[in-house]
């Protein structure tokens, strides 16, 4: 039975209830918007959804997302593609890239490995990096994963990976704190950590 006077309504509410951080009350105010505004403004909505999800893909080298199979990022030739950003989620990618302090090459990994929550290195892009580094041509990774304790695990297993390659390995400096998530550092102090950034083998003691 519909707990609103429309099915409809009900259909709409439960939908962009699934959203994350909206709740049924933030939805149901967002679809009464909607039902406020004119046929064409609702359509375009629904439709740039549509195309989105339709046209939206991920970039067969980098995994960012993309409209080709190549992402601009990937295909600019005026990028540094002998350095490499490893970063946790497209999210971060953006982040650094507002910071216009990084002219290299990114790597999504589409997560950190983190066993609480059954993710295994297996269920992350760092096979494709590695190929990527095998292939030749790249002087630098940077490692520019939250500095949380599955970060670092993250960044010490593929550390570890790239051992074999002849390419420097290095991380963020410190000006991002411990146990911050990337995306939510501030754009100066981000940028200030991907320009100081140190070696990886520096962060620990073998």
């Amino acid at each position: 039975m519909s707990q609103y006077s429309s099915s409809l309504l009900d259909s709409a509410v439960n939908e962009f209830a699934k959203l994350p951080g909206i709740g049924r009350k933030t939805a149901l105010r967002l679809v009464l918007h909607l039902l406020r505004q004119d046929t064409e403004t609702a359509n375009a909505l629904g439709n740039a959804i549509i195309d989105l999800r339709n046209g939206v893909k991920y970039c067969k080298v980098c995994h960012n997302i993309s409209e080709n199979d190549v992402c601009e990022i990937c295909s600019n030739s005026n990028r540094d593609a002998s350095v490499i950003c490893v970063t946790e989620s497209i999210k971060d990618v953006m982040a650094i890239e507002n910071t216009q302090q990084f002219n290299g090459l990114y790597h999504v990994l589409g997560g950190i490995i983190s066993p609480m929550d059954g993710i295994s290195p297996g269920d992350l892009e760092i096979d494709s990096l590695v190929d990527r580094v095998a292939a030749g041509g790249i002087s630098e990774v940077i490692l520019a994963l939250s500095t949380t304790m599955e970060g670092d695990t993250t960044n010490f297993y593929i550390f570890r990976k790239l051992a074999p390659f002849n390419v420097k390995v290095s991380v963020l400096s410190r000006g991002v704190s411990i146990g911050d998530e990337l995306e939510y550092t501030d754009e100066v102090t981000l940028g200030r950590s991907i320009l100081n950034r140190t070696p990886f083998s520096d962060s620990f003691k073998i």
